[in-house]
């Protein structure tokens, strides 16, 4: 596919195609209607109310940070749950509690859906085929399939735009990079190894993909001409994605030394500049707020195993709540739209639970990144 194919192809195609007879009304246990599992009560190490989303009964899981889960007004939360028998997605009602099954999969992968930008559809993958789903409706319409074998890897993220989503397939240890345009279903590679691929990341306002390659974080433009490894800094990278305008990388950086402290940095591709934002209280996980004033991470040291506020221009830090998760890196904390609330995820009580917190009285309020 040429860029000016790429560039040709349009949203409102798309959103043409999602109101007509191409979405298939299949129910197969889709609408149920589950009663609210909330549950008010004081964290152990701050006494900051946290509530509780989810039954620790049955594994939930939110999507990787750089996709979408949280609606822009804050009115629902979209998550995966086994609490059918196998993982289906749902739609969490904030203000009741009560979750509504949205998808009633073959083979839903639990970390690879995310949210439109309009909150209107759901992105997901069932097997080898990517799915978009109606969630008013709960139609469904088949966007692209997979070739041969091939398998969904780990990650899937939709433009800002709604135009393409980016995921991985795998086959074996093969791993590709594809673009796939919402609209008509067309794909294109950008990148094949014979190595892991993961956590694909469209760039806000450019026609280029964030994507891990076994330890190290690439680039690759739309029209697969460029495709290069970030140079950032020395020691081992964890998760990374996009600042809210697009410009510029924010990753965790593990110091080769290990009595050194994880740190946030900045890495601006334009420029190859890369910068120290600040250093953390052992950050596994992380995301920032719309305006990028604050970050919410996730500590993996084992002493204090804290969801934490990190205010960017002090470069200091507010413990808000003990995860105690068996894997810190699950907890994967995000923001809503207005940086108002947190969600994470842990398995403190059980299975892994989505939890979340108002940070409204340390945080400003701001208007959605997009």
């Amino acid at each position: 596919m040429t860029s000016r194919g790429l560039a040709a192809l349009s949203r409102r195609g798309f959103l043409a195609l999602a109101s007509g007879a191409c979405f298939a009304a299949d129910t197969g246990g889709k609408g149920r209607i589950f009663p609210s599992f909330l549950q008010r009560f004081p964290d152990p190490a701050t006494e900051f109310p946290i509530l509780r989303l989810t039954d620790p009964d049955h594994t939930s899981f939110l999507p990787p940070s750089y996709a979408r889960s949280v609606a822009r007004r804050g009115n629902f939360l979209a998550y995966a749950s086994d609490m059918t028998g196998k993982f289906q997605a749902f739609r969490l009602d904030l203000r009741t509690g009560q979750s509504r099954q949205l998808t009633a999969s073959e083979d839903f992968h639990p970390r690879n859906f995310t949210l439109f930008g309009d909150d209107r559809y759901l992105a997901y993958c069932d097997g080898p085929r990517l799915i978009a789903a109606n969630l008013a409706a709960l139609r469904t319409r088949e966007i692209y399939r997979m070739p041969g074998d091939s398998e969904p890897g780990f990650g899937l993220a939709v433009a800002e735009d709604a135009q393409f989503a980016a995921l991985i397939e795998k086959r074996g240890s093969a791993h590709c990079l594809r673009l796939v345009h919402l609209a008509d279903g067309s794909a294109a590679k950008l990148a094949e190894a014979d190595e892991e691929l993961r956590d694909p990341v469209p760039r806000p306002h450019r026609a280029a993909v964030l994507y891990r390659r076994a330890g190290s974080v690439w680039l690759a433009n739309y029209d697969a001409r460029q495709n290069y490894r970030l140079r950032l800094a020395g020691g081992a990278i964890g998760p990374a994605t996009w600042s809210a305008d697009g410009r510029t990388v924010l990753y965790l950086n593990y110091p080769a030394d290990p009595r050194r402290l994880h740190a946030i940095r900045e890495f601006t591709p334009d420029t190859n500049e890369d910068r120290l934002v600040a250093e953390t209280s052992q950050f596994v996980a992380f995301s920032a707020n719309a305006d990028g004033s604050v970050f919410v991470g996730a500590s993996g040291s084992k002493a204090s195993p804290y969801v934490l506020l990190l205010v960017r221009a002090v470069r200091r830090e507010l413990t808000l709540a003990e995860h105690r998760a068996s894997d810190p890196a699950m907890v994967s904390p995000v923001f809503s739209a207005n940086s108002q609330h947190i969600y994470f995820v842990t398995d403190r009580g059980g299975k892994p639970a989505i939890y979340t917190m108002s940070v409204a009285k340390f945080v400003e309020e701001t208007a959605s990144a997009n």
